[in-house]
């Protein structure tokens, strides 16, 4: 149908999976231990699943102009994202389309998640209400 908004970028390093795993609890080592996440056959360490549609609901969010008009929002991972031990960590980079006004003007977006250039996300949708 149309755009829906520019591609938005958020860095992602080690430290921001260590402040994740505190705020949410989830302390498995694949999101910290290279050795673990390799010896379970991870390309090395990996975002939290959570935590890189959280990111997705912040690019969702910042266009809506509001959580509250978030109706919908739904995502499967598809891919792990693989965090290096550098300053520099990686990009997620998050972009929509718009698939659907409704008649009641609320908006359904496609949403695409990439991290060096694949696709981390399938599936991944939002319901925005009227803006």
């Amino acid at each position: 149908m149309s755009e829906g908004f520019e591609p938005q970028t958020f860095r992602v390093t080690r430290a921001d999976l260590v402040r994740y795993a505190g705020a949410s609890g989830d302390f498995n080592p694949i999101h910290w231990s290279e050795r673990v996440a390799t010896g379970v056959g991870l390309p090395g360490v990996i975002a939290h699943g959570m935590f890189t549609m959280a990111l997705v609901g912040r690019a969702v969010t910042a266009w809506a102009g509001a959580g509250d008009t978030v109706k919908e929002f739904a995502v499967r991972f598809s891919r792990p994202v693989p965090v290096p031990d550098t300053d520099e960590g990686t990009e997620v980079v998050v972009t929509a389309t718009v698939k659907e006004v409704t008649e009641d003007g609320d908006t359904r977006l496609a949403l695409t998640a990439t991290c060096n250039g694949d696709k981390v996300l399938s599936l991944a949708q939002a319901l925005v209400g009227k803006r």
